[in-house]
């Protein structure tokens, strides 16, 4: 029997980066196909949601620290669809990338100073447990692949804090966040615009 070769750390980034892509495209699409449709029957409650400032930006910070249940590109349609000129939606942008990035700090130090608790050991178990090995098998390479596809990045943060992953690399490596926000965001802008004419 032969052996199993194992995944190499370029290897899994780059799986990992394409199932991210392919799982962005399903978003867009159906997006695309249904922005008409959102227009028409909920422009309403997507222009309340765009008004109350403090409640879009609350329930993106809560999301993006607690396991990143809403996908950052939700938020980005919300722009999109109040047809915002260009500068005010790369100021808005800015602020989502800002508000993830700090998320996945606060998640680095939750996890650094709350590791040793039992709800942190459920949640682990429960919610991480799936990433931990791979955290110990590819170190930085896993905070890289959460900040820039869609698996969760605070979980990522959480889990690199409870090993102590040095600081100051998980902030260098976490900067790959902005990119993922600036490259996404330009495709949430610019793609529908190609379909619909």
């Amino acid at each position: 029997m032969e052996p199993v070769e194992e995944e190499t750390r370029s290897r899994f980034l780059f799986r990992n980066l394409a199932r991210g892509l392919m799982w962005f495209a399903v978003i867009i699409t159906v997006f695309i196909l249904l922005e008409e449709y959102i227009q028409e029957n909920f422009q309403a409650r997507v222009e309340q949601i765009y008004d109350s400032l403090f409640l879009f930006y609350g329930v993106f910070t809560l999301s993006e620290i607690i396991f990143g249940l809403i996908p950052p590109e939700f938020f980005m349609y919300v722009y999109v669809l109040n047809h915002i000129p260009l500068h005010n939606y790369v100021i808005d942008l800015s602020a989502l990338t800002i508000i993830s990035y700090g998320a996945g700090v606060v998640g680095y130090y939750v996890g650094r100073n709350f590791s040793k608790t039992g709800f942190f050991e459920k949640v682990s178990e429960k919610y991480l447990g799936q990433y931990q090995n791979n955290l110990r098998k590819y170190g930085g390479y896993l905070v890289l692949v959460g900040a820039i596809t869609p698996i969760p990045f605070s979980a990522m943060c959480m889990l690199a804090g409870s090993i102590n992953f040095p600081l100051r690399s998980f902030l260098l490596i976490s900067i790959a966040r902005v990119l993922r926000f600036a490259v996404y965001g330009w495709m949430v802008w610019s793609f529908p615009n190609y379909f619909n004419g």
